[in-house]
């Protein structure tokens, strides 16, 4: 290292952190921040000013406070899920929150109530509340940070009965951009409690929250699978049958390209299927007759049943450790013949493509309608959600995944409603396509009231306003 290296070294504003949290302040060159900056995709190259580690709310409060005071901007992060907009945004002058410690979780069951720290992953929660006989609604992967997921909005097995999981928040604490920390539930800051229910990071830590759960510990779920040859009559069944089915089921159809690869059992390596997946909140016989439609197909492999609950937090076999992935998605109005038909001629028989996923998520019911009392994301527009993605071990690879991803967001268009669902949005997007305008402009107007220095950065940004009062990126 030059002498001029080490001058500037000695002067970096996050040389002024060091010694917080305990010691657990990393910045380049440690020996610990290649390991505390690795997102949980391991495509995404995260090389922030510094990477901050607190134990508590006091250690969040003091990195806050000493970061903003250095000139440095704050990006809280859990996990590490949806890094990449973050990443894109330029990481120079940012320190990296990672919450990751602040992991405690506690059930109150006369309540219903449950409380995880910011850093909380769903499945200690799920276990937590599956112990009272209660369930919560997460989502469809055990290392998801709770926090972000909720605050995205957060839909899973039981959206389209419960809906969001933002709407299920009762309170979070939070840390702002004073240092300060409070308590946002819906008689104390309501203004910020709204804004953070579908707002995401952008107005300070989360260090705890709080959410119901609900007093059921078994639901009718499982899959189905046919070879890809089927595509084209399962893919016309599901879709007719997905917007009109009742509130009470909640499914998936994907497409999936299976690698030749020896962990993959003999009946899957090698091949491509399709499968619908998901749970139904309905007694056996009723949920029977719910799916009856899609059982009359005839699929190679059907697993629907009665089973606890906490088991679906493995259903859609997500990745369960950290990996390289690219993900691209859009929201649908609709998907009539003309559009199947495009979704076909992307992922459908005979065709080759590097994406190894194409999924559509079924929206509607309660997912679909707003919720009283709730926050600024109450609900999702659209049919269904439409994400498509696959692993990337090689920037080539990835690469080639983003724009053949790309291109069949594109040809998809036609079906779009313009709208975005940011918890799916893993690439850099116009956040204000996730919020009708009268929303986007009090987000804005809360964000400059309890951050009027930006110190937030957030992977999907709510910009502060102008002194005209119009919001702008």
């Amino acid at each position: 290292m030059s002498i001029n290296e080490t001058i500037d070294q000695l002067e970096r504003p996050a040389d002024r952190l060091r010694g917080l949290a305990g010691g657990a302040v990393h910045l380049p060159g440690d020996p610990g921040y290649d390991v505390a900056r690795a997102a949980w995709n391991l495509a995404v190259d995260q090389r922030p000013a510094a990477v901050a580690v607190p134990r508590d709310a006091d250690d969040v409060a003091r990195i806050v406070r000493a970061a903003h005071a250095a000139g440095l901007r704050v990006a809280p992060q859990s996990t590490g899920h949806n890094a990449g907009p973050l990443v894109a945004g330029g990481l120079d002058d940012v320190v990296i929150v990672r919450t990751s410690e602040l992991n405690d979780v506690s059930v109150d069951p006369e309540r219903r109530i449950v409380r995880v720290g910011g850093g909380t992953v769903w499945l200690p929660a799920v276990k937590a509340a599956a112990e009272h006989g209660l369930t919560v609604l997460h989502g469809s992967s055990v290392d998801v940070g709770i926090a972000g997921y909720s605050l995205g909005g957060g839909t899973g097995w039981y959206a389209r009965k419960l809906g969001l999981a933002a709407n299920s928040l009762t309170a979070v604490e939070i840390v702002l951009a004073t240092g300060d920390l409070v308590r946002a539930d819906a008689e104390h800051h309501a203004e910020l409690f709204w804004a953070v229910r579908g707002g995401g990071g952008n107005f300070g830590i989360v260090t705890a929250l709080e959410f119901r759960a609900y007093d059921f510990s078994t639901a009718y779920a499982g899959l189905m699978m046919w070879d890809v040859s089927m595509a084209p009559r399962v893919l016309d069944m599901w879709r007719a049958w997905a917007p009109v089915a009742p509130d009470e089921v909640t499914t998936s159809f994907r497409i999936l390209r299976i690698p030749p690869i020896p962990e993959m059992p003999d009946f899957l390596r090698g091949r491509t299927i399709v499968v619908i997946d998901g749970a139904v909140l309905a007694d056996d016989e009723r949920a029977a007759e719910i799916l009856a439609p899609l059982r009359a197909l005839e699929p190679e492999l059907d697993t629907f049943g009665r089973v606890p609950s906490e088991t679906l937090v493995h259903l859609h076999m997500d990745p369960e450790e950290p990996a390289p992935g690219i993900i691209r998605s859009t929201m649908l109005r609709e998907l009539d013949d003309e559009g199947a038909e495009a979704f076909l001629g992307l992922f459908g028989p005979g065709v080759e493509t590097p994406l190894m996923i194409a999924e559509l998520r079924q929206l509607g019911g309660a997912l679909g309608r707003p919720h009283e009392g709730g926050g600024v994301l109450t609900h999702l527009e659209g049919e269904f959600a439409f994400v498509c993605g696959g692993m990337a071990p090689t920037p080539e690879l990835g690469s080639m995944i983003a724009s053949a991803g790309e291109h069949a967001v594109a040809a998809l268009r036609p079906w779009s409603n313009g709208r975005s669902y940011l918890n799916f949005a893993e690439e850099p997007t116009d956040a204000r396509t996730a919020y009708a305008e009268d929303a986007w402009l009090r987000l804005a107007a809360i964000r400059s009231a309890v951050d009027p220095d930006g110190v937030f950065v957030a992977n999907h940004a709510i910009p502060r306003l102008y002194e005209n009062g119009r919001p702008t990126r």
